[in-house]
């Protein structure tokens, strides 16, 4: 009774039932701390909410979120009315009654609260789930360290370092290894420490840019749902990588990528970054890349530890392990081709007579099936596939006629694509070349050629070559006798010979040829150096009609047979450094399509091919000019000629009483476009410009002028220069400035002053004009003080030249005196100087200042050589001099004590730095963040030992870069 009359005092209403009153009044009691408890319960579900949302901005917004989004805001809509409630019900005084029950809705509340939030954890986990992660792994072969595809990937990683760079490319041929490389980058713990998302794509061949986008939508496990068009999806991947740093890797890359409008964010966001891995350099540069590493094959030693690593140290067995060598050597260091065939090996177990056959299987593939290669050659096939048209496809499978890994001099290359008819449109030689040169770039930039170690020449390898070869057997078209380098005594039979298209039995040693054959079908036949070859049937060429090349330089033939006159059709004959060659049959005048004729180092006489006159290149020595006759030289005959090639050789005796007339009849010619001549003397030189009416045609002639006989090794590096439209003039061991020389300069791309007599320096040759120069040889002039006076300019000079190369130059002391003015040597990409031990300065005051281009960078032998750049020259240089120069190599300077007095400048390119023999250079200019690209230094041990330091940092940051001995 007392309960119910305290109640009815305070309000509440009463019930029968004291349970509900002591219910009622518990509520009461606990109303703050409901209160407090509803509103921790309610931050807590806030909490949940915010990470939900933001979870949700990545992945699909199901049906189940979305729903308890909406019944998450109708909560808080109530929480915040109970909270009302509470705050009006403290202002108007406290009403047990209806406190109690404002108590009971909050206790309802705080638990609805709790199990909302509890569900909401358990979406969240669920979206967390489905998130991306950061770096997906790749399953790939472990690289070894120190192998050469292991020092690719750290030279990656050092780039992807460099804030300055922010796309790479990857440039090799297909089965280089390539694809391991970006996938040991994909799973490179730094890379993961470097990077908030690592995206790997694979580019089909087919590929879009919708396929590319869903794939990087897939990647990152976004909703796609409703996204209509390209910018949309560009649009939605933006807003998810612009706060990440991201790296991109693209594998097999075929054409150029706009990723820009495919991701819809530039690739430099946050220190974001792109690495690309294309077979084709020009898609590099396309996709505008900062730095190109190109892969190579493996090393012989690289080959073996992979083999090794894939097929167990059972070839360690004494029996297996030299078969294994031979093996490893048959896969040409490509890694796939690596991988294949290890498979299969490791099947063969320790049983030698399997490892043999293998082995005897694998040296002839192209024409066997052997497990796991035509997995490789379809790879491989897609290059050749992926040619652009047919001329391009015959061109390449036309080198599987050279021996694998030959030498194959380019211009010589290109005369019988010419004559096979591959390179189409073309109706002079000149426009034949240019043709055929933008062939062979196309066919090098997708690595079915190599560019050979020897200038001016390419190559096939090993692998390349039979895939060129399987190709060639299953065309109607194409049918290949191909024999060199087999060491053959005797020729094939019959059979194989009149099947054949093209035939190639070069560097063998036979010694005879079939008396006759039914080759009617034949259009190539290269037979040179055989050099047991002395004598050919007499009815050897009578079938073969077709024929369009034909090849017999370096044989030891004597005399032709009278059956050459049944080459009706032929193009090309090349019978240089037949030594022995005497006669060629006069009946020769049939040959009514020859157009390419090579008789050098022969015997023969101009007269006895004098009956040729629709030549079109011509190649020929000073022994074959019949130097008793001092009437006629023979040469103006052959007035449809656009290319002549005339060599001296090493005997001149005879030269100097028909040069004069030789001059005179070259000069006659009026359809030349290419001269290659070696004048004794300037007059020479002066008579053939004075009389040659195409000489005043504006860059229609291209020559190769040589004044004054040489031995020098130096002047090869002007032959070795690979631009077939380059001009040449080398002044060999000649006397003063003759106004002609001034007025050949003039049309000079690269210029060689080697042993000249009676110049202080090149401005004497009116360097003014020299407008266009790209590279300058200067060796052994004694006399020469300096390379250009800048005080008898007026304005820039030697705008275009890129490289310079000064040997044995005993009285250099700079290479520029005066002023500099501005646009000079903007060009200048490589800079070699050699023994010139009065050299003292190489960049004077305000030169360094238009060496932007500058590359390279090699001082060898100049013994007065303090600094490289001398402080006193060049007190306020910039930070950024040389902003391009990538290698310096010092060699052989006793007094260099210095390459820049500090560490200022930024070296924003350096690469390699090679130093040797360089004793009081105590010191580099470098410090724990400048020259971010370098990537080795070279040198002695003792002399890295004695180098003092700035500070332990930078020692130990270009410790690693060392290679020293």
């Amino acid at each position: 009774m007392a309960a119910e009359t305290f109640a009815a005092a305070a309000g509440i209403e009463v019930y029968r039932d004291g349970k509900s009153i002591i219910k009622r009044l518990a509520f009461w009691k606990d109303l703050k701390r409901n209160y407090e408890k509803l509103k921790q319960e309610t931050e807590e579900l806030r909490a949940t909410k915010d990470a939900i949302h933001t979870e949700i901005s990545r992945v699909r917004l199901t049906t189940v979120i979305k729903g308890w989004i909406a019944r998450t805001g109708m909560i808080e809509g109530e929480v915040r009315e109970l909270e009302t409630k509470y705050n009006n019900e403290k202002k108007r005084g406290w009403r047990l009654d209806r406190l109690a029950n404002l108590s009971r809705d909050m206790a309802k509340k705080c638990n609805q609260v709790r199990s909302h939030r509890e569900e909401g954890n358990l979406q969240k986990a669920t979206l967390v789930m489905e998130l991306p992660v950061p770096v997906r792994k790749i399953h790939t072969l472990k690289l070894q360290d120190n192998s050469s595809l292991h020092k690719v990937v750290q030279h990656v990683l050092r780039f992807l370092e460099d804030e300055q760079i922010r796309r790479m490319g990857i440039c090799g041929m297909v089965g280089t290894g390539k694809t391991t490389i970006m996938q040991n980058l994909n799973n490179h713990e730094k890379v993961a420490e470097m990077f908030d998302m690592v995206i790997w794509l694979t580019v089909s061949k087919e590929w879009s840019e919708r396929k590319l986008q869903d794939a990087i939508l897939q990647r990152l496990k976004l909703d796609v749902e409703g996204i209509a068009d390209i910018e949309e999806a560009a649009l939605r991947i933006s807003e998810e990588l612009k706060e990440k740093k991201y790296l991109i890797l693209l594998d097999e890359v075929w054409d150029m990528i706009d990723l820009n409008r495919i991701i819809g964010i530039d690739d430099n966001q946050k220190g974001s970054k792109v690495v690309l891995a294309s077979r084709y350099d020009d898609v590099c540069h396309d996709m505008e890349v900062d730095e190109i590493v190109d892969v190579e094959r493996l090393s012989l030693t690289d080959s073996w530890n992979m083999f090794e690593e894939k097929v167990g140290h059972l070839i360690s067995n004494p029996l297996i392990e030299p078969i294994a060598w031979c093996v490893v050597e048959e896969c040409h260091g490509l890694p796939l081709l690596i991988d294949r065939v290890a498979r299969t090996f490791k099947k063969k177990e320790k049983n030698v007579s399997r490892w043999e056959d293998g082995l005897k299987r694998l040296q002839r593939w192209d024409s066997i099936k052997i497990e796991g290669m035509d997995e490789v050659l379809e790879r491989l096939e897609i290059c050749y596939e992926d040619l652009k048209d047919d001329e391009q496809k015959v061109c390449f499978l036309y080198g599987a006629l050279y021996p694998e890994e030959s030498e194959i001099y380019v211009d010589y290359l290109l005369e019988c694509w010419r004559a096979e008819g591959f390179i189409n449109h073309a109706n002079d030689f000149k426009q034949a070349r240019n043709r055929g040169h933008t062939v062979l770039n196309e066919l090098i930039k997708v690595s079915l050629l190599e560019r050979s170690d020897k200038s001016k020449c390419v190559k096939m390898n090993k692998v390349l070559r039979k895939m060129a070869l399987r190709i060639s057997s299953q065309s109607r078209n194409s049918k290949l006798l191909v024999k060199p380098h087999e060491g053959l005594e005797d020729f094939p039979r019959k059979e194989e010979w009149e099947h054949a298209n093209r035939i190639s039995l070069m560097d063998n040693q036979l010694s005879t040829l079939p008396e006759t054959l039914d080759c009617r079908n034949l259009l190539t036949l290269l037979l040179q150096r055989n050099k047991y070859l002395t004598s050919i049937p007499e009815l050897f060429f009578k079938s073969m009609c077709r024929l369009q090349v034909l090849d017999l330089h370096g044989t030891k033939i004597a005399v032709l047979p009278s059956s050459l006159s049944n080459l009706i059709c032929l193009k090309a004959l090349y019978l240089n450094s037949c030594s022995d060659l005497i006669e060629i049959p006069s009946s020769v005048e049939a040959l009514k399509h020859l157009e390419v004729l090579d008789i050098r180092k022969t015997k023969l006489n101009l007269l006895q091919i004098g009956s040729l006159t629709w030549l079109k290149c011509l190649r020929i020595s000073l022994c074959n000019f019949d130097t008793g006759n001092h009437t006629e030289a023979q040469v103006s005959g052959f007035d449809t000629l656009e290319e002549l090639s005339i060599d001296v050789g090493s005997s001149k005796e005879g030269w100097d009483k028909i040069v004069d007339m030789v001059v005179k009849e070259v000069a006659k010619l009026k359809k030349l476009t290419s001269l290659r001549f070696c004048f004794p003397k300037v007059d020479y030189l002066d008579l053939f410009v004075k009389h040659s009416p195409i000489w005043e045609k504006d860059s229609f002639l291209t020559f190769q002028f040589a004044i004054g006989c040489h031995d020098s090794a130096c002047a090869q590096i002007l032959e070795s220069i690979d631009n077939p439209s380059y001009n040449i003039l080398k002044l060999v061991n000649c006397d003063g400035i003759d106004p002609v020389i001034i007025k050949v300069l003039m049309k000079t791309n690269a210029f060689g002053l080697i042993g000249h007599k009676g110049v202080t320096s090149l401005s004497n040759f009116a360097i003014e004009k020299m407008n266009r120069m790209c590279h300058c040889l200067i060796d052994g002039c004694h006399e020469i003080k300096t390379i250009v006076y800048g005080n008898e300019t007026s304005k820039a000079v030697l705008e275009w030249l890129e490289n310079l190369y000064i040997s044995n130059v005993p009285k250099l002391e700079s290479i520029w005196e005066g002023p500099v003015h501005a646009g000079s040597l903007a060009q200048l990409t490589s800079v070699t100087l050699s023994k010139c031990p009065e050299l003292k300065k190489i960049f004077s005051h305000g030169m360094i200042q238009q060496l932007l281009q500058l590359k390279h960078l090699r001082v060898e032998g100049c013994h007065e050589i303090e600094e490289i750049i001398m402080e006193s020259e060049n007190a306020q240089l910039e930070d950024q001099a040389l902003p391009k120069l990538k290698t310096l190599i010092l060699i052989d300077l006793p007094k260099l004590g210095s390459i820049w007095a500090n560490d200022s400048l930024e070296w924003p390119s350096l690469q390699r730095v090679e130093i040797s023999m360089c004793y009081m250079l105590k010191s580099l200019p470098f410090n724990k963040v400048n020259a971010t690209k370098l990537r080795s230094i070279e040198g002695q041990q003792s002399w890295w030992g004695a180098l003092t330091w700035k500070d332990d940092a930078t020692k130990k940051r270009l410790q690693p870069l060392c290679i020293l001995n």
